[in-house]
């Protein structure tokens, strides 16, 4: 459905409320590539800081491939969801040296790329008539064609790509792509959107039939899992600051949350931990109840697959958010010169 008077409404919205954002004043596939990796769980705030930060230090795929992963989970640090990271890293190990991707098909390939993605570095950095369905232009698609179909279902993913599909400016994809995404993300928000103010109200479907706060639809969420953990935080005393103590951490191998990043000796039980202080950490599919308990030895342990770190080295190991939240914690519990 070609609709110029849609797009019209669309791109003057655009031009007016925009952000401005470095991975839109670029077409250089890798940046937008790493840009769609870090916001695909993460809100635009957060992900510009560490987008820049990650860009100043691989500032090409070369650049990536030829890093150790250790150091590409230090960067990704905070982001959670590692293992976008490892896929940036796997990726960049592959195309180190060769032409970047240039269609659809072929960024498909790239480890941890899916069709959205795919979608937004084809229209965004090669101006491809590909759609890039992320979660604001579901939102938007919903409304628009007051679509109630749950869009994360097998039929919803068809239905809503058919319509997007349908919507799509072909001549300008880049243009629209980006405008409609902004549009989702700024104005057709999830709570409370103005639909009395809205350039596309005459187009909504929703806002005829007045269900916009009901879309989208999504699927049930399966019941969170409860996870156990205690970590024991050993403290070796130094003759100087508290920053000089000694501690042990181990990194996480086995394939579990948190794959290659560093954390302190951890048990695991089916019951809560009663000793220490407890820390609540959601993931999407669990909820962790990690205890820590600070434990002074004159001289650390001898305990297989650890290593034994200065509190102030710590910066230089990738670290869950779990722990870097028990480390705000814990420091301030630590007496001067310790």
């Amino acid at each position: 459905m070609n609709n110029p008077l849609l797009y019209r409404h669309l791109y003057a919205w655009y031009e007016q409320h925009h952000r401005i954002l470095p991975w839109r004043e670029t077409t250089d596939p890798y940046r937008i590539w790493v840009s769609e990796i870090i916001l695909q769980q993460t809100r635009v705030a957060q992900g510009l800081e560490y987008y820049l930060r990650f860009i100043n230090r691989f500032p090409s795929v070369e650049a990536l491939a030829e890093a150790e992963e250790d150091e590409v989970l230090l960067y990704w640090q905070g982001l959670g969801y590692y293992s976008r990271a490892r896929n940036l890293y796997k990726g960049a190990q592959l195309l180190a040296g060769k032409p970047f991707p240039a269609t659809f098909a072929e960024l498909r390939t790239i480890p941890g790329v899916g069709e959205y993605t795919a979608g937004a570095i084809a229209s965004f950095a090669y101006n491809l008539p590909h759609p890039a369905l992320d979660g604001n232009v579901y939102r938007v698609l919903s409304r628009l064609y007051d679509c109630d179909i749950p869009f994360d279902t097998t039929q919803g993913k068809h239905t809503f790509r058919q319509l997007a599909e349908d919507l799509l400016d072909r001549s300008q994809p880049r243009l629209f792509n980006t405008a409609i995404m902004e549009f989702g993300a700024l104005f057709c928000t999830p709570q409370s959107p103005d639909c009395s103010q809205c350039p596309l109200q005459v187009f909504c479907k929703a806002f005829e039939n007045d269900t916009v706060l009901l879309l989208p639809v999504r699927k049930p969420r399966p019941a969170l899992r409860d996870r156990y953990f205690r970590y024991t935080v050993y403290l070796e005393k130094s003759n100087g600051d508290f920053i000089s103590c000694r501690t042990l951490i181990h990194q996480r191998t086995e394939k579990d949350i948190w794959h290659h990043l560093w954390e302190f000796p951890i048990e695991e039980s089916d019951t809560p931990f009663e000793d220490g202080f407890t820390l609540t950490h959601t993931l999407s599919h669990q909820r962790l109840h990690a205890t820590f308990v600070l434990k002074p030895v004159k001289e650390l342990p001898l305990m297989p697959d650890t290593r034994a770190v200065r509190l102030g080295d710590l910066q230089d190991y990738a670290l869950s958010r779990l722990t870097l939240r028990a480390l705000e914690q814990i420091l301030p519990k630590i007496p001067s010169g310790f």
